[in-house]
């Protein structure tokens, strides 16, 4: 049997690529998916649900992914907004947001008068020029300009296909304002401590399962977990030959994956 699998208590899935394909019409589950996360509950292993989904509430992405027929909880869901909202309060910040208009409520016990950093996340047809030179303003006019980014991946998958993420625009801005940004979400080290401190899981125990060979992989790879890629989402063939980022294993889907660890419990 797979040496990957053995010695696991707990694990982590990304949703978009993973559990479902997004799109305009709400998305599709992925087969299997499903019934996968059912049986993991079943078993009794730890899960929690790894997103860095910044398109709705996680209240929102919730209720839809329910709709679908999953069997998940808002408690489940480590997602970036509600981890900036922490930073933001800790240190005093007060956003200007470019973010989806559906995730603007994550935001809502935050000052977000006379800026002083800028929150980016999938902002989706909100990333007009308008927009991005509105925050660029406000990250030029400052002596250390504060960008935080919900996540920094390069594309993503939906029913229509390949769609340009927050990576892209997060890009633009460092470039133009010469900073860096501080991302929140995958593949950020404190994102994954965070769900594991949720599990209560040590890394060496748990396995994250997911479809961007460097978010999700290298990410959880980086905090000493086992990773899985699936061949869903934003997979391509070109990602098993990467060249710095390794999975432990290649499944073809989530249902597949699941199969091999609960043949080791």
């Amino acid at each position: 049997m797979a040496a990957w699998a053995r010695a696991v208590r707990g694990l982590l899935l990304d949703v978009s690529g993973v559990l479902y394909d997004s799109g305009g019409d709400g998305g599709v589950p992925i087969a299997g998916s499903v019934e996968a996360v059912r049986r993991i509950k079943a078993s009794g292993l730890k899960l929690r649900f790894c997103t860095n989904e910044t398109q709705a509430t996680r209240e929102k992405f919730v209720k839809k992914l329910q709709g679908m027929g999953f069997d998940i909880s808002v408690a489940e869901v480590t997602a970036p907004a509600p981890a900036a909202c922490l930073i933001l309060k800790e240190r005093s910040l007060r956003p200007h947001l470019l973010v989806h208009n559906d995730l603007v409520p994550e935001f809502a016990e935050i000052d977000k008068a006379n800026p002083n950093c800028v929150v980016i996340g999938d902002a989706a047809e909100n990333f007009t020029y308008a927009n991005l030179n509105e925050a660029f303003r406000v990250l030029i006019g400052m002596e250390k300009p504060v960008l935080i980014s919900l996540g920094r991946g390069r594309y993503y998958k939906e029913t229509d296909g390949l769609k340009l993420d927050v990576g892209a625009y997060m890009k633009a801005l460092e470039y133009a304002c010469d900073v860096q940004a501080e991302v929140v979400g995958k593949p950020a080290k404190m994102f994954f401590e965070s769900a594991l401190a949720e599990m209560g899981v040590p890394p060496q125990q748990a396995i994250m399962i997911g479809d961007d060979i460097v978010n999700d992989v290298g990410g959880a790879q980086r905090c000493g977990m086992r990773a899985l890629q699936v061949r869903t989402g934003k997979y391509r063939p070109c990602d098993e030959n990467h060249p710095h980022v390794k999975p432990d294993a290649y499944v073809n889907n989530l249902a597949e994956a699941v199969d091999i660890i609960l043949q080791q419990l």
